[in-house]
């Protein structure tokens, strides 16, 4: 094989390795019949409502493994809905407390938009996290982002992050 096919060939394996970063702690399984929510995803990013459409998406690959879930009500603020995802996030998780949830997910959107230039290709960044309302303990975590291909939408380079953290957490 030539120099320069060697050098294509690490070109384009470090290329495609260089558009997607997963990073997770190791955990041992979780029981998927245990009784499971979902709560706030709190949005880092610049894009409004992020989080909720992450949610969205989310609770669609997690129906595809199997896992059932209660999705936090709706907070309402004189009347609004509450628009601080922290103090949604600490009311859902005393929610799932007074609920007795087993699990919760929730997580957080680092990055969701459109990147600038003539490609405008969409990048996202999420980071999944499942808590245990009773102690309020993290035990399982993963992050992940990926930029997709200038032609690819927003929400399936979201839903492609997102199979792949939830393909990571382990049922039994």
């Amino acid at each position: 094989m030539s120099f320069i096919r060697v050098l294509a060939v690490l070109a384009v394996a470090f290329f495609i390795g260089g558009c997607t970063t997963f990073t997770d702690q190791p955990a041992s399984a979780l029981p998927q019949g245990a009784t499971w929510g979902l709560v706030p995803i709190v949005n880092y990013s610049q894009a409004p409502q992020a989080g909720e459409r992450a949610e969205q998406i989310l609770l669609s690959v997690l129906a595809e493994r199997g896992l059932q879930l209660r999705h936090y009500p709706l907070v309402v603020q004189t009347d609004l809905p509450m628009l601080d995802d922290r103090e949604r996030l600490s009311q859902a998780l005393s929610w799932a407390q007074s609920e007795r949830l087993d699990y919760v997910i929730s997580g957080s959107v680092e990055e969701w938009q459109y990147k600038s230039g003539l490609d405008g290709e969409p990048a996202v960044g999420i980071s999944l996290q499942v808590i245990e309302p009773a102690t309020g303990r993290i035990i399982w975590s993963k992050s992940g982002a990926r930029a997709g291909w200038s032609r690819e939408s927003l929400a399936g380079t979201a839903q492609k992050v997102l199979r792949e953290l939830v393909g990571a957490l382990r049922l039994e």
